[in-house]
């Protein structure tokens, strides 16, 4: 995320300052996990393009509602105060006195107010597990900055909502039926949000302890988080050579191994610790970042594979 000045953001037209404000760098993530629940709905025959678009649009201001809630919750709570991690990346528009609390509130009560609106007309639309999924979603938005990030649950979390909640709700919206087999399948997919956001909080551990935010990496330990994430990154390549083996899928979905090469960058960084300064040759646009930088390398590479090998098995 690019940092602004006070004077270059007084220059922002307000989409660009939506855009900052709400880190839309990382929403890629949730459009991809719509797209591949759109793609299995239109692989099964029933894909409606207006539902899909209805709910990967609400999905999107979801995820841009809960950045917004992360940083209020984390600045008011004091977490982003003297130079904290976050601060330290990318624009922080609270903390770094860009807009004041009653402009946040106008952009978040826009940004979830699409959202909402969205689903409900969604759930008016489309009778059973509806409701429910639009609940469960936005207890996430709501309750994943406090209570859940700071007890260890915010990674289970993410591995649910980018799974199960987000593709097996995409494609019920959209097909109109709910498909345990999608809701598995899902689970290759969200394996890459979980491990970036694992790699987030290895990168922070120390910062988070010293607030007293215990994330799962601060309970586990670095190295052990660091063993976790690595066995989450091999899990994805796991799962998507059994559904081949198992034949829900054909060979197409191997696609993902040419992915092969950044698992391994990957893999390496995780079996060493973080550097304690940024390295001469490593961009200083990323630091601090460090292994969710090379997570979210990874998952940049094997989740558009993922979606070619799922669309090319349909094709064929």
């Amino acid at each position: 995320m690019p940092g602004v000045t006070t004077e270059q953001w007084a220059q922002l037209d307000p989409v660009a300052r939506w855009l900052l404000a709400c880190r839309a760098s990382v929403l890629f993530m949730t459009l991809t996990a719509a797209m591949l629940g759109g793609l299995l709905a239109w692989r099964a025959g029933s894909f409606d393009p207006l539902f899909w678009f209805a709910c990967a649009t609400g999905l999107l201001f979801a995820h841009a509602s809960n950045n917004l809630l992360n940083d209020y919750t984390d600045s008011r709570r004091g977490i982003d105060r003297g130079n904290y991690y976050r601060n330290q990346y990318g624009v922080h528009v609270l903390e770094d006195g860009l807009m004041s609390e009653a402009q946040f509130w106008r952009y978040f009560a826009f940004t979830a107010g699409v959202a909402l609106a969205l689903g409900l007309w969604l759930v008016s639309e489309r009778s059973g597990p509806t409701l429910a999924l639009l609940l469960a979603g936005a207890f996430f938005v709501l309750f994943y900055t406090w209570p859940l990030k700071y007890v260890g649950l915010g990674e289970p979390a993410v591995l649910l909502v980018w799974g199960p909640l987000m593709v097996g709700g995409t494609y019920f919206v959209v097909s109109g039926e709910w498909s345990n087999e999608v809701a598995w399948l899902s689970l290759v997919f969200a394996l890459g949000p979980t491990t970036v956001l694992f790699g987030k909080h290895i990168d922070k551990l120390g910062a988070d302890r010293a607030k007293g935010v215990h994330t799962l990496p601060v309970l586990l330990g670095e190295n052990r988080a660091r063993r976790t994430t690595a066995a989450l990154l091999l899990a994805q390549y796991a799962l998507t050579l059994g559904l081949v083996l198992m034949q829900a899928f054909g060979w197409p979905l191997l696609l993902v191994f040419a992915s092969v090469p950044a698992l391994q960058k990957t893999l390496r960084a995780l079996r060493a610790s973080k550097p304690e300064s940024r390295p001469p040759a490593y961009s200083a646009t990323l630091w601090p970042l460090w292994f969710s930088a090379a997570c979210f390398r990874h998952t940049r590479q094997f989740t558009p594979l993922f979606l070619a090998g799922v669309l090319l098995d349909t094709l064929l």
